[in-house]
């Protein structure tokens, strides 16, 4: 495994920072960040005398311009919930993230259970293969027989994240269609003031505005598959993975609110955090390195322990370039997951699968014969 990928996460956790221009006078400041919130900006008492003198012709003639001097989409305005209800708001994104989570670890039961069951059952069409076309030398210039000795080549964690960095790759090509602006900023960034709550949770989590901020996260999570999945196979990984976007969306909802800091947040920053620190959790000792200073290292176990001090300490502080209540939630479901949550969650799927097993051998299609070949 590549640790000395861990500096990307030290020096750069996916935080962006888009400068965005705003329609009419600027309620917002002009940074966005990725899984971090802003503040917005007091506005001075005089603005709407001046805006009226000025009329309407004024205002447009600022749009026009802000327009002119940037490509990025315009951000729009929402006014932050009223203290009474705030807290209130957060019950449905609360529900959706336990069933979120208990969705994404009842398929991936199903899915082992359904990938078993086909390796079995295709063990005994291999054998009758023809031998001669596995010895058939590959054709030079081939690019199909080439991209598949490329593809067996990788890790089983490496193919596994492959279609979560495809993912990620197409959100971020999508952020660059104008037509497409305003359905990215109301369902692939979350923001706890925005009428849609739910959906962006996961949505989020794939989406970058910043290529460097999508390739900084992209990389660790590469670095880090072929440990995390080799740990806890293909289908928990992915249950782990995509159910920490959700809960770490959520405590960025809690934190955010709390402190009144709204705003909108994307990136899979909080997941990549989960995957780290499950790692980091199983193998306190493994070493870890810098990757501009290979020569500097030291353990997981400390690698951790310091990115959870650094994200607390920006949160207690009210840092903004980074959404740290996104990362301590990662962080800390990663490691819940590694101490308790596994003994918790997948080592109970049995009464599930069984469950499963006689509603798939029962349906049309089925039999009993067939399942009690598994």
């Amino acid at each position: 495994m590549a640790w000395k990928s861990c500096s990307a996460l030290l020096r750069l956790t996916g935080e962006d920072v888009v400068r965005s221009s705003v329609r009419g006078s600027s309620r917002w400041p002009h940074s966005f960040q990725q899984r971090s919130g802003f503040r917005k900006a007091t506005r001075k008492p005089e603005s709407k005398k001046v805006e009226e003198e000025l009329g309407p012709s004024h205002t447009e003639s600022s749009e026009a311009l802000s327009q002119r001097r940037t490509s990025t989409p315009h951000w729009d305005q929402q006014a932050p919930p009223s203290s009474p209800r705030a807290f209130s708001r957060l019950i449905k994104p609360l529900v959706f993230t336990v069933g979120f989570t208990g969705c994404s670890f009842g398929s991936a039961a199903i899915w082992q259970y359904e990938s078993v069951k086909f390796r079995v059952q295709s063990f005994f069409n291999e054998i009758r293969a023809d031998w001669l076309e596995k010895l058939h030398p590959q054709k030079r210039g081939d690019i199909r027989k080439e991209i598949n000795h490329w593809w067996n080549s990788l890790s089983e964690g490496q193919r596994t994240v492959t279609g979560i960095i495809a993912a990620n790759a197409i959100v971020f090509c999508c952020w660059r269609v104008p037509a497409l602006q305003r359905s990215m900023i109301k369902y692939f960034t979350s923001n706890p003031a925005s009428k849609t709550l739910c959906s962006p949770m996961i949505l989020s989590t794939f989406s970058h505005f910043s290529f460097f901020h999508m390739a900084a996260n992209m990389y660790v999570l590469w670095s880090f598959s072929t440990s995390a999945v080799s740990m806890l196979g293909r289908e928990q990984f992915l249950a782990v993975y995509l159910s920490a976007g959700v809960v770490s969306t959520f405590f960025s909802y809690v934190s955010k609110t709390a402190t009144g800091r709204l705003g909108p947040s994307l990136g899979a920053s909080g997941a990549i955090m989960t995957v780290l620190a499950a790692v980091c959790t199983k193998m306190p000792e493994s070493k870890l390195a810098i990757i501009f200073l290979p020569m500097f290292t030291f353990t997981a176990a400390n690698a951790l322990k310091a990115i959870i001090a650094m994200d607390t300490a920006g949160l207690v502080l009210g840092w903004k370039f980074f959404d740290h209540a996104a990362h301590l939630g990662g962080a800390m479901f990663g490691i819940w997951y590694v101490l308790f949550g596994h003994e918790l969650i997948w080592k109970n799927r049995e009464p599930f699968v069984n469950l499963w097993h006689n509603l798939r051998t029962r349906g049309p299609g089925g039999g009993g014969d067939r399942g009690g070949s598994m």
